[in-house]
């Protein structure tokens, strides 16, 4: 069994050395120019093109993170960076569940006590209390009910929030309401108090986070985009903010990253900044659900995180 890596920012000795731990019968080695050898297994992060184009004889490519819209965004891009017919596997949970969770649990508590406000306040030296937020009237609406959006959404109903979700297929949770769909958008948007985006970046969802969208949930609500930054129409945020219709906006992704010094975000007072760490890859989660996986294949039963490339996730 040959597999081959590429990342271009992990410790490629730290994967090499973690695989074969786990599959002492592989050969793995770390893919550079010039490579064309045998290989049954690509474990990848924004492969060059010709890492894996022509190669016919893989049995499954990896996509080391949850999200596999960069690698899908190559090959519309360059037609061919991945072998028709072979599977596409992203990476399902690996710890990143509690990270999300930890990531959106802080900063709800943070909007719902109004401790952003009261930072603001001590900025001014001003000692005033501020009316506290009410759980009946805090609605929680989360778009994406995929394995992260359901963690978060289920984590948030333990300290008493209403929690709805909305998904493109309809999606069972206990204690979350749930919408699908394009007819229910708009009453899954009516009366949130407060939006989580946890959706895929698809052609589809590009941009969903716009005006028009502000305008459907509470006058006075909170954005938490822990997505992707295509997701945002990052002028529609800033005018919304100006006009008062979103109170304040959590941010952990961009259109460009890093963020440039110049943007409008770094110095926006109701905009809060994080350097795309909601939820980071863990190696060693990660490499036992590859090495599990790889082992299902090559036993012939089905592995966990199949992608359709037509969805996008």
């Amino acid at each position: 069994m040959n597999i081959i890596y590429y990342h271009p920012l992990f410790n490629a000795q730290e994967w090499l050395s973690g695989i074969k731990r786990r599959l002492p019968q592989a050969n793995i080695r770390e893919w550079r120019p010039g490579d064309d050898g045998a290989a049954d297994y690509a474990l990848v992060w924004r492969p060059p093109h010709p890492m894996l184009a022509n190669r016919r004889d893989l049995k499954a490519v990896f996509v080391l993170g949850a999200g596999v819209d960069a690698i899908l965004d190559q090959e519309r891009q360059h037609p061919g960076t991945l072998p028709a017919g072979v599977p596409l596997l992203r990476l399902e949970d690996t710890g990143m569940s509690q990270q999300m969770q930890e990531y959106a649990l802080s900063y709800v508590l943070r909007y719902f006590r109004r401790f952003d406000e009261y930072q603001l306040l001590q900025q001014r030296q001003e000692w005033r209390p501020l009316d506290p937020h009410s759980l009946d009237d805090f609605t929680i609406g989360i778009l994406g009910a995929g394995v992260l959006g359901q963690s978060v959404a289920r984590k948030l109903t333990e300290f008493g929030f209403r929690v709805r979700c909305w998904s493109r297929g309809p999606k069972q949770i206990d204690g979350v309401e749930s919408f699908a769909g394009e007819a229910q958008r708009a009453a899954f948007l009516d009366g949130v108090k407060l939006l989580i985006n946890l959706l895929p970046n698809t052609p589809e969802t590009v941009g969903i986070l716009n005006r028009r969208l502000f305008a459907q949930i509470a006058p006075g609500a909170y954005l938490i985009n822990i997505a992707r930054g295509a997701h945002l129409v990052e002028e529609d945020l800033l005018q919304a903010l100006e006009q008062g219709q979103l109170a304040a906006a959590t941010l952990d992704v961009f259109a460009r990253e890093p963020l440039p010094e110049t943007h409008a975000f770094w110095r926006h007072p109701r905009v809060t900044i994080t350097p795309h760490i909601a939820a980071i890859t863990l190696p060693q989660q990660a490499m036992d659900q590859i090495a599990a996986n790889v082992r299902a294949l090559e036993a012939g039963q089905p592995p966990a995180g199949v992608v359709d490339r037509q969805r996008g996730y």
